[in-house]
């Protein structure tokens, strides 16, 4: 169970990076 909410983690982490990636790239 640890492990599965420490990939959901990662993997919400990572997503949350390109979406404000994205935001920012737009704003420019």
């Amino acid at each position: 169970i640890v492990n599965v909410r420490l990939m959901t983690s990662v993997i919400s982490q990572g997503a949350a990076e390109v979406l404000a990636y994205g935001t920012a790239v737009k704003t420019n």
